[in-house]
């Protein structure tokens, strides 16, 4: 279970990662693709709490900023500070999926998303520790959001917006490095095998000692993508900062506490071609910057490893986070498969040749068992999911092997799907999402 101040998207309105249909068969993933993010703090706080120095009324320059987000075509958008002017962002912008807004201050976080591409198990977490020492970070319940976005079948991003406590005094240093903390800490727990992309307003600078921002490195593996843009060193701690000047900043080489960092998956090879401060795209008609920070844009390509693919995801957003994807064995084959289940999908059990095992969900429900005989292996799954005490679960599984043999347990419903393994490859592992029973899952396969 997602621990901490997390709160769902409600039970009727959860986003699945594929079309609710009874025979919906998954099209062939793209081995290869690109796709562009931008970080932007919109400065939406009202103007009686911070003005920001910016010329322009706000919600003029909100307007323009969402023109602008649209004109560029921007694929992932993560914003901060969008509070009161929040729906003139969204009058002006035109991306096809985007957060709901969690309120003005003082009710919201100011941190929404703005995108090309569906996502799945968005949240919205709240710090575990502010402080008013410099600034009011405590008036507004901040914190960062987290969804999986899908880039294209079965290639998922998790996706990481934040806002870290501001200031430098003692105080706000202290709530920073907790906030900066807790997200590593949930990446270790919630996106283990899966691709990363954290950004957003960190606060943070690699000149200030005080600041714990390279944990995202050391605990999670993620590269920052300007760091590589001005050659791969980050600047020195207790460095002079090396802030950027007024106006239209004239290359990269000075730091902003707006970062992004990444990393791939064993799955998806992901890679930054280019770090830009996109300010001058964001200027009013007057030449005028749209608010008091330089928007940061990385553009990445990826590509998929030879020999591995993953499905899409069904279910809904509950229960603990599981990935065999990390585990799977160089050549790995599938030698048997058990279900278990009664009204719904309560377990499975995976065993490679390799002796590797690989068990979700739980242990009720009748078991039924498949050993897969030489050169056998499974090529297509179908899944149905329904509601069960107000949460999406996997109700019924069906796996059916290249020689037609096939295995199945639990109930269909109305909403299914089939999932069809590329030619050639089979069935090898799953991740998605378990308790008591299976909440969310997606399947790995492997060439054979």
């Amino acid at each position: 279970m997602l621990r901490r101040s997390v709160s769902f998207l409600a039970a009727t309105s959860l986003c699945l990662a594929a079309p609710t249909s009874s025979s919906l068969t998954e099209r062939a993933a793209k081995s290869s693709g690109n796709f562009n993010v931008l970080s932007m703090n919109v400065a939406g706080l009202p103007a009686i709490l911070n003005p920001n120095g910016e010329s322009g009324d706000k919600t003029t320059n909100t307007m323009y900023i969402g023109q602008k987000m649209s004109q560029y075509n921007y694929g992932i958008i993560n914003v901060q500070e969008d509070f009161n002017y929040h729906a003139t962002l969204y009058q002006y912008d035109t991306h096809s999926f985007r957060t709901a807004t969690s309120g003005g201050v003082p009710f919201g976080s100011g941190l929404n998303t703005l995108s090309k591409y569906d996502w799945v198990d968005f949240t919205r977490v709240k710090w575990d520790q502010c402080s008013n020492a410099s600034e009011s970070d405590c008036l507004t319940p901040k914190g960062f959001t987290f969804m999986r976005v899908r880039i294209d079948e079965g290639v998922y991003i998790d996706v990481i917006n934040l806002h870290t406590d501001a200031g430098t005094e003692s105080g706000d240093q202290v709530a920073r490095r907790s906030n900066i903390q807790q997200v590593a800490n949930f990446i270790n727990a919630n996106s283990a095998g899966n691709a990363v992309i954290v950004f957003g307003d960190t606060n943070s600078r690699y000149t200030r000692s005080e600041d714990n921002i390279r944990l995202f490195t050391t605990q999670n593996g993620l590269a920052d993508a300007w760091v590589q843009a001005i050659g791969g060193n980050p600047p020195a701690a207790g460095a002079d900062a090396i802030v950027c000047p007024a106006g239209v900043p004239p290359s990269i080489n000075c730091e902003v506490v707006d970062k992004v960092f990444y990393r791939g998956s064993p799955i998806v090879n992901l890679k930054s071609s280019g770090f830009f401060y996109d300010t001058s795209r964001f200027l009013s008609p007057e030449g005028n910057a749209l608010t008091d920070h330089n928007p940061a844009r990385v553009e990445f390509g990826y590509t998929l490893a030879s020999g591995l693919r993953q499905s899409d995801l069904y279910g809904g957003p509950h229960g603990t986070w599981f990935n065999d994807l990390p585990l799977i064995p160089p050549s790995p084959k599938l030698s048997s498969i058990t279900l278990r289940g009664g009204n719904r999908l309560d377990g499975l059990t995976l065993t490679l040749a390799s002796g590797q095992i690989f068990n979700h969900g739980g242990s009720g429900g009748n078991s039924y068992s498949l050993t897969l005989t030489s050169g056998e292996y499974i090529t297509s799954i179908k899944l149905c999911w329904g509601q069960k005490d107000d949460r999406t679960r996997i109700f019924y599984t069906q796996a059916t092997t290249n020689r037609g043999k096939s295995i199945q347990a639990g109930k269909t419903t109305g909403n299914c799907a089939t999932t069809t393994a590329p030619s050639g490859y089979g069935l090898v592992g799953t991740y998605g999402q378990d308790g008591d029973e299976v909440d969310q899952l997606g399947f790995i396969y492997a060439q054979q």
